[in-house]
């Protein structure tokens, strides 16, 4: 089971930090086991005012032209090599691009034939930027906000844990990802080795394989052998 990260901030909290409207309205909760169509804060350019508002988004991101919501959990990444050539996401890449807020993210390693869990963080437990997308879908009931996470190449010891990451965006790169026109080579950088050297790899319990648990302990330490280097392979990730 991968496709998993956290987001514990409060609205007000991601709304000073981000500099950023809050519009949330009250619907945004910690959530420590975010899975695949569940409800996430993403940052993003209002298109009415061009100011930047703190929104609440389902992940799996839904282009205007789909029928329906059941291919989202499958929408939940875009990947870096493709996302500016892609029917699903180029409008989206060019037009509608966002930061999607996250303590850190969870994979899976095969370890002496058990599963596990990883979670990615910042050592000094400060807030991660993943580059991002958004659409709106128009169904059969209200308009509906949808999002995914840019991936990219894993780099550095990321590698270890698994051969794709989310576009880590620092601070410094959030204002040309949201309203920028660079060139898609210069958004879709992958982040310098400052960036990668603040991530921790933390082993985490397992409890996190079910997405019925949320709380957490689900971030805490525990025990485990050191990670080594690929073959061993790590678990196939629908989010990266």
């Amino acid at each position: 089971m991968c496709g998993r990260y956290a987001t514990t901030r409060s609205a007000a909290d991601l709304s000073a930090l981000f500099e950023a409207y809050d519009e949330t309205g009250g619907r945004l909760a910690a959530d420590y086991n975010v899975a695949p169509t569940d409800p996430v804060p993403v940052v993003r350019v209002c298109p009415d005012s061009g100011g930047s508002v703190l929104s609440v988004a389902r992940w799996g991101l839904l282009p205007h032209w789909a029928k329906d919501t059941r291919g989202a959990a499958r929408m939940i990444n875009a990947r870096a090599e493709t996302v500016a050539t892609t029917r699903a996401y180029a409008q989206s890449f060019a037009r509608r691009r966002c930061l999607v807020p996250a303590d850190g993210w969870y994979e899976w390693v095969r370890r002496d034939g058990g599963k596990q869990p990883y979670f990615m963080t910042p050592r000094d437990g400060g807030v991660l930027a993943f580059a991002g997308l958004w659409s709106v879908w128009h169904g059969a009931g209200d308009p509906l906000l949808t999002t995914s996470v840019v991936t990219t190449a894993a780099l550095g010891e990321l590698a270890l844990v698994h051969d794709r990451m989310p576009l880590l965006l620092p601070r410094e790169r959030w204002s040309d990802w949201l309203d920028g026109d660079d060139d898609p080579a210069l958004l879709l950088a992958p982040p310098d080795e400052k960036s990668l050297a603040e991530i921790e790899i933390r082993p985490v319990g397992r409890g996190v394989g079910d997405v019925r648990n949320d709380g957490p302990e689900l971030l805490a330490r525990v025990t485990a052998p050191p990670l080594r280097a690929l073959p061993e392979e790590p678990i196939a990730s629908t989010l990266f």
